[in-house]
């Protein structure tokens, strides 16, 4: 065994990604000691996402003052990388339902405001290409706030200009870009989207989004309605027709915002981390790539981080083993193509007793060990 790359996602509530592969590789070299280990952090463009690429590429994080779903001032961080270049972002640190309480939510007034000034930010900073999950969203106002930020404005049918969250959607007549900052003309953006939700009717992203942000039955036909209407005044504006664009319903609809008037690529989000991080030639000349995540299930296979690990493993012809916390075991799994799926809990446990750092990182070691002993037999 020369070399094995370790790719995990973080086992959210317990260890870092880095975290697992430093167990990982201590307990593999106790087997094989001049064995080369290669360690990079994942994740499947949700939480984690702006870590994980500014460790693997070396970037640093930044913060910068914007404001939250309801427009008060905080401090939201994002990570820059590839020598200024590209920004990474994940829209729940500015527009995310965790920032604002239960009882505040209210996707009628809930904006991507604060999403559109990160991106300023790191216009501001020279960057050119963003890679932006969108997980965790707020809102519902199809991007309007984000892309009022961007110096985009929206008007009513009498010429009043609008400001607001999901509430203007309803009345949107006319986008004026006139006023856009000219950067946008240089930017790419590349956008973490893992479901196909159209951006209105029953499997939109009012009906199925919103009631999480806290919409009632009235507020969701509203907002369909203002979805609806809002496609119409794209259409109007530069033709394009969002409401045949898959993912458009995405985090309240700024999917659709990004696709239909920043030109941004939807794209599953462990596919845009793993092709920013060029993770093919990472793992080339692996002998064996570890992967994993806390949970792993049917869920696994259905686009998260150790399923895009073990599709580019396998297109080089590398056994791909995958650790969890926990295992669910199924027949996606079975048939997944993963050489062995283990969990690394030996016996019963309380799950607050697993999760618990010393604990989680003595069975991710053992695991390892247990894997490498296994390697070493000569049958």
């Amino acid at each position: 065994m020369k070399k094995i790359t370790i790719a995990v996602d973080s086992f959210k509530g317990s260890l870092s990604s880095r975290e697992v592969a430093d167990a990982f590789e201590e307990g593999f070299k106790s087997q094989f000691p001049k064995c080369e280990v290669v360690k990079v952090s994942i994740a499947d463009g949700g939480e984690g996402t702006v870590d994980a690429l500014v460790e693997t590429l070396n970037g640093e994080l930044v913060k910068a003052l914007v404001a939250d779903p309801l427009g008060r001032t905080i401090s939201a961080q994002y990570g820059i990388i590839d020598d200024g270049r590209t920004a990474v972002m994940e829209m729940s640190a500015a527009s995310g339902l965790p920032l604002i309480a239960p009882t505040e939510r209210n996707p009628l007034r809930t904006s991507t405001y604060g999403t559109g000034e990160m991106i300023v930010d790191a216009i501001k900073r020279g960057c050119r290409k963003f890679l932006v999950g969108i997980g965790g969203s707020a809102t519902n106002d199809g991007g309007t706030g984000m892309l009022r930020a961007l110096g985009f404005r929206f008007f009513d049918a009498e010429g009043n200009e609008l400001i607001g969250g999901g509430e203007i959607l309803e009345r949107i007549d006319k986008i004026d870009a006139s006023t856009a900052r000219a950067e946008l003309a240089e930017c790419e953006f590349i956008v973490a989207c893992d479901v196909t939700n159209p951006l209105y009717g029953p499997e939109g992203a009012a009906y199925v989004f919103a009631p999480q942000k806290g919409a009632d039955a009235a507020m969701v036909e509203r907002l369909d309605q203002g979805l609806r209407n809002y496609a119409r005044a794209i259409e109007r504006f530069n033709g394009v027709q969002v409401d045949a664009i898959a993912g458009a319903g995405a985090a309240g609809g700024l999917g659709g915002g990004f696709k239909a008037l920043l030109g941004a690529r939807l794209e599953p989000g462990i596919d845009m981390v793993l092709n920013a991080m060029q993770f093919p030639k990472i793992i080339a000349g692996s002998d064996l790539v570890i992967t994993g995540e806390g949970r792993i299930d049917r869920q696994t296979t259905m686009g998260k981080a150790p399923s895009g690990v073990l599709r580019e493993a396998t297109a080089q012809g590398i056994p791909t083993i995958a650790i969890g916390g926990a295992v669910q075991p199924c027949k996606e799994l079975e048939q997944s193509g993963f050489a062995a799926v283990l969990p690394i809990v030996a016996g019963p446990i309380a799950l607050e007793v697993a999760m618990q750092r010393d604990t989680a990182i003595e069975n991710v070691r053992r695991t390892a060990t247990q894997i490498a002993k296994i390697l070493t037999l000569k049958i």
